[in-house]
């Protein structure tokens, strides 16, 4: 099959386009859970699973359908689009991955992407520890002023940096998956507006990580959010089923 198949009329052109990236916490997925969650976005194409771990399972509130490792999800009436990844890639393929994905958003006439990663809390050094989230921001790609990332200058937000980092690439990022893969293989002819968020955390309980990575996102984009809606399967599947009691007497 194609890279990608629509499963509804939807065009991305002119849209901001949100992608996760599978790293420590999950803490990007649970963030484009809320998302998803309080724009009503729906599910609008699939991707070709063959680059992941295969996983399926029911879809959202019952939907009909299966739920794949890497779908898309949009509204007409909604400026923003979100990727969603439930499956990490497989090793044999994560360059393979990266470029077709590049080459995807790059011809999706997207106006912006924001990428979303955590990066484990336990390597973080001193001048790390003065906030929970940060960005980055590859030299090479144009700058953001007057294209939808624009907020982002006016956000408390430091850029990414390590004690290692020479300015010369993108910087080791500590249980960050694919994501100095694919920020590392944007081409310097790429004029998509482009940041990825990184959000400190550690293994556990992360909706509250993920809240304040969604906040921030949202606000990049111009969107007002008082209060994030939770999909109704993180009341019974984010941390298994209970237990039952009689098994252990």
């Amino acid at each position: 099959m194609d890279f990608y198949r629509p499963v509804t009329d939807y065009k991305l052109t002119g849209k901001v386009l949100i992608v996760p990236i599978v790293s420590v916490a999950n803490v990007a997925q649970l963030t484009v859970d809320l998302i998803t969650a309080t724009f009503g976005l729906q599910r609008v194409g699939v991707f070709d699973p063959k680059y992941h771990v295969p996983v399926a399972g029911a879809r959202e509130d019952g939907t009909p359908g299966i739920t794949m490792p890497l779908e898309l999800f949009g509204s007409n009436s909604s400026n923003i689009a979100v990727i969603q990844q439930r499956s990490p890639v497989l090793a044999l393929f994560k360059q393979d991955f990266t470029d077709t994905l590049l080459e995807f958003i790059r011809t999706s006439c997207v106006s912006a992407v924001i990428f979303l990663a955590g990066v484990d809390t336990s390597n973080r050094t001193d001048t790390q520890m003065l906030t929970p989230t940060t960005y980055i921001r590859p030299t090479s790609l144009p700058d953001v002023t007057s294209t939808p990332l624009s907020p982002l200058a006016d956000l408390p937000i430091p850029p990414y940096l390590t004690p290692r980092d020479d300015s010369r690439g993108i910087p080791f990022i500590p249980g960050g998956g694919l994501t100095r893969r694919i920020l590392s293989s944007l081409p310097n002819s790429w004029q998509i507006p482009t940041v990825c968020f990184l959000q400190y955390v550690m293994e556990g309980d992360n909706r509250y990580d993920a809240q304040m990575l969604a906040s921030v996102t949202a606000k990049v984009v111009n969107c007002n959010v008082v209060d994030w809606k939770q999909p109704t399967t993180w009341g019974h599947g984010l941390f298994g089923t209970p237990h039952d009691s009689t098994l252990y007497g």
